[in-house]
Order: structure tokens, then sequence, then C-alpha cells
């Protein structure tokens, strides 16, 4: 049952944001002998506590919107002993009660665009039994078709969190759980996983897709002898990224091939379908066959790279940063064509100072690349030129021997990478003296993302997303 505490809280509890910050005991009238508790708000009252009747603040042009007063445009809430100040349209825009949000899809009934512009709210803070303290609001002016007996309630975990989230999110300051690595360390620390443990258990697939997160690079072993083990795997991440190639697809030598993936020529690194508005973020490669001799397939850490680069050269750095690269597929039945960067950056407010360079993906795939479309030169124009330095400085890093991982996949072994930052190559084979067939699929980055989040929130208590981590709140 939700109990009204006003008497018991702190002036600082709720107050208009034109309001000073005032002391945190309550102003009583001078024939009131009692001093209210300096208890903070999300403490449970004890039983006794929970038995005294309210009585209503004194009220004046300092303290209007505070609890049981006036209506208020602005309210603040103690969070950790700190008043904090939220706007009304936010906390009236987030409501999930039954009525502004449906309880079987969880989407929203309203609009924020409802929201009446002088929307104004009082406030009170209440119990509940499962999520503790919260803060409930009545609305005056509130969004049509919503009868006056509409309230909101917010818990103050959720609120802390909302606040905390902008906060970090203002300061540009992004929680990075990758790990850069080099030969030796992602030899040390790759992950082998059981086929049956990861299709069987949560947990094993919640620590597949953290260590896929924090490196990029993950190996399966015992996997069944079937066309459809891929799509068995994939699918336990979610949906499949169907593309020009199919929702699976085929890697082995052919005649007239129209990949140079489909030879046994020697591929060096890249990322596949940078010609596309949003390549997939997981690629997935199954071994079927590996009779033919060679054909090791080697990977490469390029944001390790580009670190590697940020330290030599600045220069080069911001130059693949700004450089406008083309990448196509141009066939009679395919045309795909898109231009980016080698390397993007997640933005990040003015002002702020970020604390490690922030790497959202690395664009780099020189068997697609198309002609330069922009900045291709003239007698004072040097933007390819500089280009140029910087792709060979790059290259040297991504190629350099002590960043190189290579291993040869065996018949019933998978392995899963990030495509968006690490870039995968294969030796040249002899397709005479054996049949080297793998079975590939894609997985995007939204599925990705969305089954790494569930396992995390189940598992870990939290979840990420732009940078800032969430605390799971009941």
């Amino acid at each position: 049952m939700a109990l009204n505490l006003t008497t018991k809280l702190p002036l600082r509890v709720v107050f208009s944001q034109s309001a000073r910050l005032l002391p945190s005991r309550c102003v009583r009238p001078a024939s009131a002998q009692r001093t209210a508790p300096t208890r903070q708000f999300w403490s449970r009252p004890s039983p006794a506590q929970q038995q005294i009747q309210p009585e209503h603040l004194v009220h004046d042009a300092s303290n209007e919107g505070q609890l049981d007063g006036k209506p208020s445009k602005h309210v603040a809430v103690s969070i950790d002993g700190d008043p904090r100040v939220f706007d009304t349209v936010f906390l009236r825009d987030s409501c999930t009660c039954a009525q502004c949000v449906d309880t079987s899809s969880k989407q929203k009934l309203f609009q924020t665009s409802d929201i009446p512009q002088d929307l104004e709210g009082i406030c009170r803070t209440v119990v509940d039994k499962e999520k503790g303290w919260m803060v409930e609001l009545q609305w005056q002016s509130d969004v049509a078709g919503f009868g006056p007996e509409h309230r909101t309630r917010h818990s103050i975990d959720w609120l802390r969190r909302a606040m905390n989230t902008e906060l970090e999110l203002r300061g540009g300051v992004r929680q990075d759980e990758r790990v850069l690595w080099d030969k030796e360390k992602i030899t040390s620390n790759n992950k082998w996983l059981d086929y049956k443990d990861y299709m069987a258990q949560d947990e094993v697939l919640c620590d597949a897709l953290s260590h896929l997160h924090k490196y990029g690079l993950l190996f399966l072993k015992n996997v069944p002898e079937s066309e459809e083990s891929v799509v068995d795997i994939a699918s336990r991440i979610g949906t499949l990224k169907d593309t020009f190639y199919g929702r699976t697809w085929d890697v082995k030598s052919k005649p007239n091939a129209e990949n140079i993936a489909y030879t046994p020529h020697f591929l060096g690194l890249h990322m596949d379908l940078l010609y596309t508005s949003n390549p997939p973020h997981l690629q997935l490669l199954h071994s079927l066959r590996a009779r033919a001799p060679r054909g090791e397939s080697f990977f490469s850490d390029s944001f390790h790279a580009a670190h590697q680069l940020h330290t030599q050269s600045a220069f080069h750095f911001r130059t693949l940063c700004t450089f406008p690269v083309t990448y196509h597929y141009h066939h009679p039945t395919h045309h795909y064509h898109y231009t980016r960067p080698t390397i993007e950056l997640f933005p990040y407010p003015k002002y702020s100072e970020p604390t490690n360079l922030a790497i959202r993906h690395v664009n780099w795939s020189p068997p697609f690349q198309g002609p330069f479309e922009a900045r291709i030169g003239g007698e004072n124009q040097t933007n390819i030129r500089n280009y140029l330095a910087a792709a060979h400085a790059y290259d040297k890093l991504l190629n350099a021997e002590e960043n190189l991982y290579e291993y040869r996949l065996e018949e019933g072994e998978c392995v899963i990478f990030d495509n968006r930052r690490v870039l995968h190559a294969r030796r040249a084979f002899d397709a005479q003296k054996g049949e080297r067939f793998l079975k590939g699929a894609y997985v995007d980055d939204d599925v990705f993302f969305s089954k790494l989040r569930v396992l995390n929130e189940r598992y870990n208590g939290s979840w990420l997303a732009d940078g800032v981590v969430r605390q799971a709140i009941k």
C-alpha cells in the first residue's frame, strides 16, 4: 500500500527549479516543537513512522512546487543526498503506467507531442513494496484523454540511472570494454568454446558474446558436419542478415568466380560488404572441408593498428579519418556503391576531451575499392598524396608479423569475428589437391547488441548503450 510520508521528508526532496537549495529539515510553524528527522527518503520507514499522519508543509514563494504544494514545471528529487532537478515534461513522457504503455508490447500509447506545453505537476513520495521509494506526480493540464485520476510514478533507482546516464552522455566519456590485441595477446587470451555448450547454455552464450565484444574473435569446436550448423550458431544470437549472397553462402573455389574469395588465390586483409550502407557486424565461417594444402586464415585487429598509427603520426591518423574512400560491387545484376573514411570515430560534445580515440568503425577492404571520387588531385591539391602516405603506413601496421594471428580452420571448427573491426584474410591453397569448403553467414549489429544487452542485464545486472552503462532496474 502506498503511504504518503511527506511529513518525514527533507525540504530538499522535491522543490521548484527556481527555488534556492534549502536546509535539509522541514520548515514548521513556531508552535510545532518536533524537528523533522534527517532520514533520506530512499530508506524504508519503520512501522512506527508509517503510522504518522501527514501534516502540511509551510509554503511561500521560495518553495512552490514543494511536496503537497503548488503545481510546478520542474521538481527536484534528493538522490544520494543531492537535489537533482527534472523537467516535468521528461517525467510525464517517461510514464510507464498501463494507460501510457501497452502492458504486452511495452510500446507507448501517446506521443511526446501530445504533452501540453504548459504542463505542470504536483509531486509527493510514496513507498512501493517492491520498488521502494517512488515519486508520484499528479498532473495539471495532462495529455488529452487522461482523467484527473491519472498518476505517474518513478522509482528513485530509475531516476538515479536517468540522471547518471544524462551526465555521462553530456560528459562525452565512453565506457569501452574492447581489448586491443596483437599476436601475443590474442594467442594467450583467445577463447575456444564447445558447440554443445554454446548452443545449450545461456551463460556460455553470454560469455561468448562478451568476449566477441571485447576482442572481436571467437572459435567454436566440435561443430556438426551440416550445412545448417552455421545457421544454428548464428540463430543463437538472432536473425541472420540476408544479402544478395543469400542467407548463407559457400566459400569454395569455382571457375568464373564473381568474388575473389571464391578462388584459390591469396586474399589479403579486408572487411566484407563495405559497399553497403550497413555492413554486417559479425561474420561466421564454418569449416566443412579442409583437405586442400595451405589456405590458412589470418586476422588483424584494425583498432590496435589505428592506435599504433595515431602514436606514430597524428597527421596520418587524421587523414584516414577524413579522406573519402569509395567501395563498390558493380555487376550486371547487382550494383552497390558507398563512400566512407577509413577510420570513423564516435562524435564528442563540444569542449569535451576524450579519454581514448573512441574508434567506432574501421573501413578497410582493398579488393572492393572503387575509383576515388573526391579530392582526386590537382596542381595545388595534396589530399590524395596524403592519403596514399597514410594508407602505406596503416597497411604496414595491419600486416606486421607481430600483429597477425594465423590459424588454419580444421573441419568441425567455426570462427566468428567482428567484421567492423577484425580484418580477415586467407593464404592461397592448392584446389587441385583437395577440397576447401566453408559455410558462411552474417549477423547485423542491432541483432548482436540486442542479445548482448539481454544477457548482460540478466547475468551481470547492467547493460551498455552509447558508451554508457545502465544498471538493471526492476
